[in-house]
């Protein structure tokens, strides 16, 4: 080291307390250096100066633009030698020490290269590594070795700990500056990659969002356009949608439900609960609407709005599926999924555990997860509100239904959830309870 520098890195350390602070000060010009073979050296137009970080902000430092370097080397010579070269070009951080260099990676701005020591005292470079890549803030930041080892292991080891280049000392500063500038353009690659696929990543879950979204303001539309023709409100809709959820989620993990409520499934089932009454547009308004109980004519009639629900969903199906191109089959089959839960609900909603049910006659496991769920549900709704030709029922009176229906009526396992959480299902029955009859009056 040139006794200048040396004397204005001792007098750098004596101004911090023992620590030697900052980044490299700028040169305006530059020669060829005698310390790299075969090179001559001329003066300087401005002395420069080795700042090495404590770990603390820089004072004083120039705002240079541009990109900045990390070197760490506990020899002030070798950081005087890689800082000189690296400076005119980037801006540049200088440690002399393991800790100081994990404190000076922690800095804005962070650095976009680690020029790294590998035989230092206290924290070698290996040990460095380990820990730049254990800390998320900078695990990301490329590191090249700079070491007088020169066997292959110590080479592979850094390679294994995530280094991304290696360079025997002594340097040849050509070699140098060509790999940095590599690394740094990888660097800048990889960066803009990163805020790419974010970006999109952020487009995709947004667009999923509206999609979702419309798919749900469709759902609640068709199912309010079949309750509008019925004397329920929509609550009864809303209702009936948390009741599922609440069975399908305490169910989840039960060994009869879990393949059948896994991954997307349960959401599925969840959001076309509101189809379940579909069919009701169908059925003529002086039975839909009658004020009194259902003859045994009328009520054959009625049972038919689960078919036509079923029906209904199935051609909205069969037709998309038909105009959808050869390439969008498989993608349209996939979204259909929903659709078909939908179309299990409509059709099955109505089927007892005992075979005594309609329209098919379904017993136990054939009748459909989704379908058993919306059966106790529907009817713990039907029982604990209003209707034209009863009373609202107690939630005493509602529960004991509900247990002797256990194994005829309901699947027992789901009677058996709704028994764990009926204090939820009294909750929301109250919460989203309709309008008195004199307010649904106004309200019309």
């Amino acid at each position: 080291m040139r006794r200048g520098v040396k004397a204005r890195v001792h007098a750098a350390d004596n101004q911090c307390g023992g620590t030697l602070c900052h980044v490299i000060d700028p040169v305006r010009s530059r020669a060829p250096s005698a310390r790299f073979p075969g090179k001559g050296r001329t003066p300087h137009s401005q002395p420069r100066q080795v700042m090495i970080s404590n770990g603390s902000a820089p004072q004083h430092a120039e705002n240079k633009p541009g990109q900045t370097i990390l070197i760490v080397d506990d020899t002030p010579q070798n950081l005087t030698i890689l800082g000189e070269l690296l400076q005119p070009y980037y801006r540049v951080r200088a440690a002399n020490s393991g800790e100081r260099a994990l404190r000076a990676a922690g800095l804005q701005p962070r650095p976009d290269l680690i020029l790294l020591d590998v035989m230092m005292p206290d924290m070698d470079g290996y040990a460095v590594m380990e820990r730049l890549r254990a800390d998320p803030v900078t695990r990301n930041i490329p590191v090249i070795f700079v070491t007088a080892m020169h066997g292959v292991e110590s080479e592979e080891h850094g390679l294994e700990l995530g280094a991304v280049d290696y360079i025997t000392k002594p340097i040849n500063p050509a070699i140098v500056l060509a790999r940095v500038r590599t690394h740094l353009e990888l660097k800048q690659a990889r960066d803009r990659l990163s805020v790419e696929n974010q970006w999109l990543e952020g487009e995709v879950a947004r667009r999923m969002r509206e999609n979702l979204l419309i798919q749900d303001l469709s759902v609640r539309a068709l199912a309010c356009l079949s309750e509008a023709r019925d004397n329920e409100t929509g609550l009864h809709i809303v209702r009936t949608q948390t009741y599922v959820e609440l069975l399908a989620r305490r169910l989840a993990d039960h060994e009869r439900f879990r393949d059948a409520l896994a991954g997307d499934r349960l959401g599925m089932i969840v959001k076309a609960a509101p189809l379940h009454d579909l069919g009701k547009v169908g059925i003529p308004d002086g039975i839909l609407l009658k004020p009194g109980k259902l003859t045994d004519e009328e009520f054959e009639i009625m049972k038919h709005h689960a078919t036509i629900g079923a029906d209904a969903i199935g051609k909205a199906m069969a037709q998309a599926s038909a105009s959808a191109g050869a390439d969008a089959a498989e993608s349209a089959s996939r979204a259909f999924q929903f659709l078909g839960v939908a179309r299990e609900i409509a059709l099955g909603h109505h089927e007892k555990w005992d075979g005594s049910g309609y329209p098919q006659r379904l017993a136990g496991d054939d009748i459909p997860v989704s379908a058993r769920l919306m059966a106790l549900a529907d009817v713990f709704d039907a029982l604990m509100t209003r209707r034209v030709y009863k009373p609202p029922f107690s939630l005493e009176e509602t529960t004991r239904i509900i247990r002797d229906g256990r194994g005829r009526h309901f699947d027992p396992d789901v009677v058996d959830a709704f028994m764990d959480c009926r204090d939820a299902f009294a909750d929301i029955a109250v919460r989203l309870a309709d309008p008195m009859p004199e307010d649904a009056e106004q309200a019309r």
